[in-house]
């Protein structure tokens, strides 16, 4: 994440420590096409793929909408989790067949300025300070494989198949690839982009494609309650500079000089406002105010 970007989602500027106060206020639903966005009351906003009848498959109206709902969704202060899911019998099949008949009479400009769509939302996913979960099951093939790596959480069912299937139709997973490759890494990304193998949720896990995997549904919502505790728990703005705090150590060298960075990470938390709320919380053995 760059300094501007943290600039735009992370400032701790009090905004977030008084929006969080407003859990009360009535659940509000966004009107789109090709997807559902609900809020609820107490600031889950849960994301639904929803074209059932296509498997959910992308194409430039679910890009644009869901890149449209995630760009409001990272100004919502009230919102603090962000459930993604897919409805009918797959979290989604990857790309719409019609759109990318569409796409092969594009020219190269219109082809860039497609795929640029598509980065930009899941660049605005992985960018979200909220805590982001995709929930997957049946499939989660190739952009939906995206969609799970980009999240900072990705929890399936047994069963449910995954495949990086582009070299089959003689592209590639461009697009994907800077979240896909943070997650699993270079080595298990080359042989699966190369190969386009299937390979199921465990296997997943096993790389690190998916963090969890849960029996059946009823267990999936479980987590889902743990994790939302867990985040209801902690504070929005820490939550959200966590995530930048990997951005910024990740790949460093550990030297002096990082020493430095992350000591005057940590005393900007501490002087903060929810920093000094959390450590009154503790010592007078209270719930901090953020808390659920």
């Amino acid at each position: 994440m760059t300094d501007a970007a943290s600039s735009t989602c992370f400032v701790d500027d009090g905004s977030r420590d008084e929006g969080y106060q407003g859990r009360n206020s009535e659940e509000q639903r966004m009107a789109y096409e090709n997807i559902e966005i609900d809020v609820s009351r107490e600031g889950v906003v849960a994301v639904l793929l929803n074209r059932p009848q296509k498997r959910n498959a992308f194409n430039a109206e679910v890009i644009e909408e869901l890149s449209d709902a995630l760009e409001t969704i990272s100004k919502n202060t009230e919102a603090r989790l962000v459930l993604i899911r897919g409805a009918g019998p797959v979290f989604s099949a990857g790309a719409d067949l019609e759109w990318m008949r569409a796409a092969a009479d594009y020219t190269t400009h219109e082809n860039e300025q497609d795929a640029y769509k598509m980065a930009e939302m899941l660049r605005r996913l992985y960018m979200l300070p909220q805590v982001t979960i995709a929930l997957l099951h049946g499939a989660a093939m190739a952009g939906a494989c995206g969609l799970a790596a980009a999240a900072d959480i990705a929890v399936a069912r047994k069963g449910t198949l995954f495949s990086f299937s582009e070299v089959k139709l003689g592209i590639i997973p461009a697009t994907i690839s800077p979240y896909v490759i943070n997650a699993i890494g270079a080595r298990w990304a080359r042989a699966l982009f190369v190969t386009a193998d299937r390979f199921d949720a465990d296997f997943a896990e096993k790389i690190g494609l998916v963090q969890y995997v849960v029996e059946d549904e009823t267990a999936m919502e479980a987590l889902v309650e743990r994790l939302a505790d867990l985040t209801f728990a902690a504070a929005p703005a820490a939550v959200a500079a966590s995530k930048d705090l990997v951005e910024q150590v990740n790949g460093q060298v550990i030297d002096s000089s990082l020493s430095h960075k992350t000591a005057k990470l940590l005393a900007h938390r501490r002087a903060s406002a929810q920093g000094k709320e959390g450590l009154a919380a503790f010592l007078e053995k209270r719930k901090p105010s953020w808390s659920r």
